[in-house]
């Protein structure tokens, strides 16, 4: 970004005396204790996530001169490389003394602002990645499109038509989605565990599909070849992967940058915001090094804001600014809070006198379960990897189930924390449809359920994708404008009312186009 178009001010609290500083980053290096800076942008975007990948760039096509805030590391600048599941290093975890993956934390760690974080409340740990492309750092790729029935449930308001002939065509193309070829599939050796799954599936009488995913598959059969490095056939997924995959980094945000409009400030926190008497907006900031520390505080100044710092990000954001400055917020804020019906579950000795699931897996998911028809228990489910470099004979699944009782988001202003509305009786017909799938699945193939993995062979309390709590056309307007704002817009997974039915970034993505569009016709950047 061109920084003359910034106002570059420091405020020197001893003397009073303020002063223009022509260079932003010369003004940050010579900070002394007693210097706080203060920036003006015209437009701030906080995360760089979905939401936030898509607004910038198409507010940056638009020719809108954009900042945007990231709390975790500028991967690809740092060039620190990815870790594997096996091998994890100090890019592993954030801030964390110890890895936090949901299995096999066996591993110390020297705090540092890694990929990976865990949000841990009293029934549920909910998974987030960090670092500019935020959730597609760490997630499997998996771009799947919702049942067009069940999104035109979930929002009943919104044109479905327009969505499944433009959106989610669009956002496909944008996230460069594709699908194994499938002689590659039946012939790796890193997919046996796929194989396994689908067959046992269809043995049990459930309809199985194939899943497409933003990890380039042609990459992939030459990484097999070992052509190019490894990544997904070495175990890299969860803390982020060096090759193959297509992030935001390498997608949405590399389009962004190369307008020469956008400017991304990496290791930036956003504490809190204020609402200023003349609609603007003012954010208090911290700059953090890799270990966590401050090194700078900063105020940022701003007309227009997008918050797209995810649904847990967003709502903490909100809610703490609630708290510390009665920043007015509308009454639906934090209700509507769901994790898309998210539930883990395994089963043991799948084919152990026959290879199991195989010693060699691909952390890439192409397989799922399709039992969404089924009146009694709908559910979708991905045939998920588990590369723990041996054959362990246990077959991993991660249902997504309808959310028929929603939670509520709060905040504890007492200990300066989100709380979370969310118990068992959220998650009772979860479990239902988790215990129905895996008894229906050993009596047709043998196995035991997986207390290998859970507490009593169920996995209630891992999210990987919360939902909601800022809901489109409930606490925003048609478009994502948050009501009783001017000029301050909600643009990531918490406008999805807690539930999709599916891997939802590939959802979120297409709201989120829809919403900045419209934004952009209706000159609310102007």
């Amino acid at each position: 970004m061109n920084r003359k178009e910034f106002i570059k001010t420091s405020v020197l609290a001893i003397s009073g005396f303020y002063f223009l500083q022509s260079n932003f980053f010369q003004a940050a290096e010579r900070r002394t204790n007693t210097i706080k800076e203060t920036l003006e942008a015209p437009i701030i975007i906080i995360g760089s996530g979905y939401g936030g990948a898509v607004s910038a760039l198409r507010l940056c096509e638009a020719g809108k001169k954009v900042v945007l805030l990231e709390m975790g590391l500028n991967w690809e600048k740092a060039g620190i490389p990815f870790s594997n599941l096996l091998k994890p290093g100090k890019s592993s975890a954030w801030l964390k003394k110890k890895t936090i993956a949901p299995f096999m934390n066996i591993f110390s760690l020297t705090p540092f602002t890694g990929t990976l974080d865990r949000l841990d409340f009293d029934n549920i740990n909910i998974w987030v990645g960090r670092g500019v492309g935020g959730g597609s750092l760490v997630n499997g790729g998996m771009a799947v499109t919702p049942k067009e029935d069940y999104f035109k449930e979930v929002f009943p308001n919104l044109d479905t038509e327009r969505f499944y002939n433009h959106y989610f065509p669009l956002v496909r193309e944008e996230l460069k989605v594709n699908v194994i070829d499938e002689q590659f599939l039946k012939d790796c050796p890193y997919y046996k565990f796929t194989r396994v799954g689908e067959e046992e599936a269809h043995k049990a009488g459930f309809k199985t599909m194939r899943v497409p995913n933003v990890y380039d598959f042609k990459y992939m059969e030459k990484e097999f070849r070992n052509e190019v490095p490894r990544s997904a056939l070495n175990t890299e997924v969860i803390y982020g992967n060096n090759h193959g995959k297509n992030s935001l980094d390498k997608t949405y945000l590399k389009k962004a940058l190369d307008t020469g409009n956008l400017e991304i400030l990496d290791l930036h926190k956003v504490d809190h915001i204020k609402l200023n008497d003349d609609k603007s907006y003012t954010l208090s900031a911290q700059q953090i090094d890799t270990s966590g520390t401050a090194i700078a505080d900063k105020v940022f100044h701003c007309k227009k804001l997008v918050l797209s710092a995810g649904t847990m990000g967003t709502l903490e954001l909100l809610l703490r600014s609630h708290a510390v400055n009665n920043f007015p917020i509308h009454e639906k804020i934090g209700k509507n809070w769901g994790n898309n019906g998210n539930f883990m579950t395994g089963r043991n000795w799948v084919k152990p006198l026959s290879g199991g699931t195989g010693s060699k897996q691909s952390t890439i998911p192409v397989g799922g379960i399709d039992n969404w028809d089924d009146k009694e228990h709908p559910f979708f489910t991905e045939i998920a990897p588990l590369p723990m470099g041996m054959d362990v004979a246990t077959a991993l699944y991660l249902l997504i189930n309808r959310v028929d009782k929603k939670g509520e988001i709060a905040y504890d202003k007492a200990n300066q924390m989100l709380k979370l509305n969310w118990d068992e009786s959220h998650t009772v017909k979860m479990r239902e449809n988790a215990q129905y799938f895996v008894r229906k699945m050993n009596k047709a193939n043998g196995g035991t359920r997986s207390h290998f993995l859970f507490n009593n062979g169920f996995g209630a309390d891992i999210c990987y994708h919360p939902l909601g709590g800022c809901v489109l056309g409930e606490a925003t307007n048609e478009f994502g404008k948050l009501k009783d704002h001017d000029h301050l817009y909600v643009l990531d997974g918490s406008l999805i009312p807690g539930t999709i039915g599916v891997n939802p970034f590939v959802t979120i993505t297409a709201i989120a186009e829809y919403c900045i569009e419209n934004l952009i016709k209706q000159n609310e950047f102007a």
